[in-house]
């Protein structure tokens, strides 16, 4: 199945493992916020266990350097695209009131984006992510 839409999330390479994982699922939830229509049916194994259902679109993982990131982050800007975004001050905070908190203390000049997600049109989300490279 052909999409005409790409999911993108691109983190800090010098990341912790846990820390990946950790924005990664923030990120995806921020992105299933805004287009819940990605979410596809539920999932049944043989035996009849129901399952939460999924994404019905692949998403790629990418990495970058900190300076990438905040180009990736300022093109994203500056083309309209919303993003789901996690700065590095989240990782000391236990909730999301507190998330938002200091989330609101830095602008785009300023912020340590440490992972960003977006979904768009696919040669947009390729523009804006140029620079990144497959996590691996």
């Amino acid at each position: 199945m052909a999409f005409d839409t790409k999911i993108a999330i691109v983190l800090r390479e010098d990341l912790p493992v846990w820390q990946k994982l950790n924005v990664t699922a923030f990120l995806t939830s921020g992105i299933v916020a805004q287009f819940p229509e990605i979410i596809g049916e539920a999932y049944r194994d043989r035996a009849g266990n129901l399952y939460n259902p999924m994404s019905v679109q692949p998403v790629i993982v990418l990495s970058a350097d900190a300076a990438t990131l905040g180009t990736i982050h300022r093109r994203a800007l500056e083309r309209g695209v919303t993003t789901s975004a996690y700065v590095e001050e989240m990782f000391s905070t236990g909730h999301d009131v507190a998330n938002r908190a200091v989330f609101a203390e830095f602008a785009p000049d300023d912020a340590k984006v440490v992972g960003i997600a977006m979904r768009g049109e696919k040669k947009l989300v390729d523009k804006i992510t140029k620079g990144a490279r497959m996590h691996g």
